[in-house]
């Protein structure tokens, strides 16, 4: 089972070789790493170019033109030849068993997507702190949208499954993440590896770190409202969903619930449950 490794590149050559290393370090082999550069300048490609020659499980794209996340992305998994997928950032890192752990999973077939814990690292990708909200969802649940976020890094998908759905939308600037996770959620079982398997980088050049992290709230709370009317719902709560989006804080408003003693009691038995029967 070939897992494809997508990464995509915009100037960041200068963390690139910690994850080159950490992906030549894996314990699973049967892999490619596919890199799509987003027009970045030429020293930058060059430098990718560098580290990457030699090694024919890495292969380079380049875009015409700056296209941003959402069409790189969308490009990328057309590029794979893997039956699993998964997106590693040229500034991030994982872990020698990170791949080997997410196979694991989808030995089972009815697995679409498995996800684990990542730790925050600063610019040298010295340990911080791990995210702690990472736990197994509910599966199954139409009201599931990944708010508060439990599916991150490290995340892995089943390639044939994406295709039926409606894709990475690629007008998404950012978001286009939580975007893909919510489509997968749809098709099948979503399953959590309760371990730290991908390190984060911090810095200043980051792209959800810079201006763009002012955008995040308003960019996911549009993938939700497009997944809510995607599962032709209606109402969430006993509170109507508005025909047309209007704003990030409506959005979120209607799912306030989520945070709420009742609803995350009755979400770990349901949890609790499908662990026990599957």
């Amino acid at each position: 089972m070939k897992f494809s490794i997508l990464i995509a590149h915009y100037n960041n050559s200068h963390f690139f070789r910690d994850c080159y290393e950490s992906i030549i370090q894996q314990t699973y082999t049967d892999w490619e790493a596919v890199i799509l550069d987003d027009a970045s300048s030429e020293n930058e490609k060059n430098k990718i170019r560098e580290i990457i020659s030699g090694d024919s499980r890495f292969k380079f794209f380049e875009n015409d033109k700056n296209s941003g996340v959402g069409v790189t992305k969308s490009k990328l998994i057309d590029l794979a030849e893997g039956e699993i997928c998964g997106f590693v950032d040229p500034d991030d890192a994982i872990t020698p068993t990170a791949i080997q752990k997410s196979i694991e999973l989808f030995q089972k077939q009815d697995t679409v997507l498995t996800y684990s814990r990542f730790m925050t690292c600063d610019q040298h990708l010295n340990p911080i702190a791990p995210f702690r909200s990472a736990m197994q969802v509910p599966n199954g649940n139409p009201y599931f949208f990944n708010f508060p976020i439990q599916i991150a890094h490290f995340v892995a998908f089943r390639k044939t499954i994406y295709n039926k759905t409606e894709k990475i939308n690629p007008e998404l600037k950012i978001g286009e993440d939580q975007d893909l996770y919510l489509k997968m959620y749809e098709k099948g079982k979503v399953r959590f590896i309760d371990e730290t398997n991908y390190l984060y980088r911090t810095h200043e050049g980051g792209i959800s770190q810079n201006e763009n992290k002012k955008k995040s709230h308003e960019y996911f709370a549009r993938v939700i409202f497009n997944t809510m009317k995607r599962r032709g719902l209606t109402t969430i709560n006993g509170k109507k969903i508005p025909e047309f989006y209007n704003s990030a804080d409506e959005i979120f408003d209607l799912l306030q619930y989520q945070h709420q003693m009742p609803f995350r009691i009755r979400k770990k038995i349901q949890i609790t449950l499908q662990s026990i029967f599957g």
